[in-house]
């Protein structure tokens, strides 16, 4: 099975093990080694579906404001450890191709494979999340109507984004492509490069 293929099933078996229990606070149940890189990419999903429902609770109109200030750290939090991940995950790739030798024509790709990755992780939450849609009682039928159109485009990039992930590795191990990691250097989380931080220092 190709890498990209694998992941999604992986990002898939993740979500569906969180809806288990459906709730923000249960620990992630990985299946996999520690080491591995599906335990990587388990636990990447896992964030990744946990904050859908961080974010989905801090839009409740009727939160209460201290509340949502707790939750709003802890969506800043899971942002940066998604951010980890994914790096963690594009260190795996450079590491594995490090000995390729680039063509003189190579080119490098608009995005790194972990953050291809990533965007496929949130669309499986997405996938999971539209599908309940599409069995809800208590919608009328118009409303799921929509969502099946919406789940058919889903499962359509799907398709396209494993299969295009998977042609950028044979590129890269070819040497068609090449990797470089740009690490992201966020600047708010800095006490060092916020500015609102450094000034109450």
């Amino acid at each position: 099975m190709e890498l990209a293929k694998k992941a999604f099933r992986i990002f898939a078996d993740a979500t569906e093990a969180y809806h288990q229990t459906d709730n923000v606070d249960t620990p992630c149940p990985n299946p996999y080694g520690e080491g591995t890189f599906e335990h990587v990419l388990f636990a990447k999903n896992w964030v990744d579906v946990v904050q859908w429902h961080l974010e989905d609770l801090i839009r409740d109109p009727a939160i209460d404001p201290a509340e949502a200030l707790v939750l709003k750290r802890r969506i800043d939090a899971s942002n940066q450890v998604r951010t980890d991940m994914v790096e963690q995950i594009d260190t795996y790739f450079r590491d594995k191709y490090a000995g390729v030798a680039a063509l003189p024509d190579a080119t490098i790709n608009t995005e790194t494979p972990a953050w291809a990755l990533d965007r496929l992780s949130i669309l499986a939450v997405k996938i999971y999340h539209m599908n309940a849609e599409t069995e809800r009682t208590d919608a009328d039928e118009a409303h799921v109507a929509r969502c099946r159109g919406k789940l058919d485009i889903l499962l359509e990039q799907e398709k396209d984004l494993t299969a295009a992930i998977d042609m950028l590795l044979a590129d890269i191990e070819a040497g068609r492509k090449y990797m470089k990691v740009y690490r992201q250097m966020k600047m708010y989380n800095d006490p060092a490069t916020n500015p609102v931080l450094y000034a109450k220092k």
